[in-house]
């Protein structure tokens, strides 16, 4: 039992109908909907590619009536889009409440441990995000994925939130275009901005772990004006707390004027970043903005800044660049190397990375200088 949830118009349904387009050629799939008509369905699949003699499309919403088609059918795999819409003649109770959708998730988890047969549901989401529905609800299933994407963004994310079977910190990354959802091995080009040319101050990349997935994000930063009473602070795809304090930290420990400066900062591709292995990146981003000095284009900062302004040593740097045969080890301390000669994030630099992995050094001594 697996439950996909995900904010309305992200792109579940359109997920699911490739998984049983590829899943059909192997077996035979019925893909049961209740938010739509069977016309519409047909006209997506037919758009994507979609269509197969082994792909059977139902519009039920009465498990009874899903039932029988199971039992004419025998699919090898069982989609129902969604388990909100579904009811059962058995308890009382509307279509997605509490009693009607415990109910129907209990009848097709029953089904489906009794004839061996996978099922997909589709959940929906609350306004917090969290799913839809009782707590019991994934406590039933086996599996519980969260699809993510920003509706100004062609990035979608499959996130594994429980997975009976495997690690639950698995990501799948896909992108949404005209002809369905395609796969993306690498979505390094969604996140960084700059594909050669002279490198732009105000910005700065680093590399965080989504998941078991490393992904190089670019940061960006632009701090304007002077002597503004109240200075604007606007935050696009990072944490508002987690800024603030690096803004403080900068301006109190490395001596970077910020207070009375508007500063807007953000992300490139609509990602998500909040661990706190980018905080160098993001100061080095700010003050690179304010001074007006650019980073060279091919330095990969990685660093957690503390409020005494010590850059900290990130854990797992191995996972977030992958040793490969005859490369240096990017965990080489800088601790021995001067200030006004450390690089700007401090251990190795190379012909395409400079990395930052030292709990000695002070975020005023590259910073504050202006190097």
């Amino acid at each position: 039992m697996v439950l996909l949830a995900g904010e309305p118009g992200v792109g579940k349904s359109t997920l699911l109908l490739e998984v049983a387009a590829q899943a059909a050629p192997r077996g035979r799939v019925l893909y049961v909907t209740g938010e739509e008509s069977a016309g519409q369905v047909r006209l997506r699949a037919e758009r994507t590619g979609g269509v197969h003699d082994e792909l059977y499309l139902a519009a039920e919403s009465d498990l009874g009536a899903i039932v029988a088609h199971v039992d004419d059918l025998h699919p090898d795999l069982l989609i129902v889009d969604s388990v909100q819409t579904m009811s059962t003649a058995d308890v009382d109770g509307a279509p997605g409440g509490v009693t009607q959708t415990r109910a129907v998730t209990v009848a097709l988890t029953g089904l489906a441990k009794e004839r061996g047969l996978p099922v997909l549901l589709v959940g929906h989401v609350t306004k917090d995000g969290g799913i839809a529905g009782p707590r019991v609800l994934e406590h039933l299933v086996d599996v519980v994925l969260a699809f993510e994407g920003d509706k100004h963004s062609t990035l979608r994310m499959v996130r594994g939130v429980k997975n009976r079977f495997g690690p639950a910190d698995e990501v799948g990354c896909f992108e949404l275009r005209d002809s369905g959802i395609v796969g993306m091995p690498d979505p390094s080009g969604l996140f960084l901005a700059r594909f050669g040319g002279p490198p732009v101050p105000g910005t700065a990349v680093t590399v965080v772990m989504d998941g078991r997935r490393p992904l190089p994000a670019e940061l960006q930063a632009l701090v304007t004006g002077k002597d503004i009473p109240s200075p604007r602070r606007a935050v696009s795809g990072l944490d508002n707390a987690r800024v603030a304090m690096l803004l403080a930290v900068l301006e109190k420990r490395a001596g970077v004027r910020l207070h009375d400066a508007e500063v807007y900062a953000a992300t490139v591709g609509g990602m998500r970043v909040v661990e706190p292995a980018a905080d160098l990146a993001l100061a080095l981003a700010v003050t690179s903005a304010r001074r007006d000095v650019a980073l060279p284009a091919d330095v990969v900062v990685l660093g957690e800044i503390g409020l005494a302004g010590e850059v900290r040593r990130v854990a797992g740097i191995e996972r977030r660049w992958p040793r490969r045969p005859g490369s240096a080890s990017p965990t080489r301390s800088c601790r021995r190397t001067p200030a006004r000669r450390r690089p700007a994030c401090g251990s190795r630099r190379s012909a395409t990375s400079a990395w930052c992995s030292t709990g000695s050094a002070r975020a005023g001594a590259g910073t504050g200088s202006g190097r």
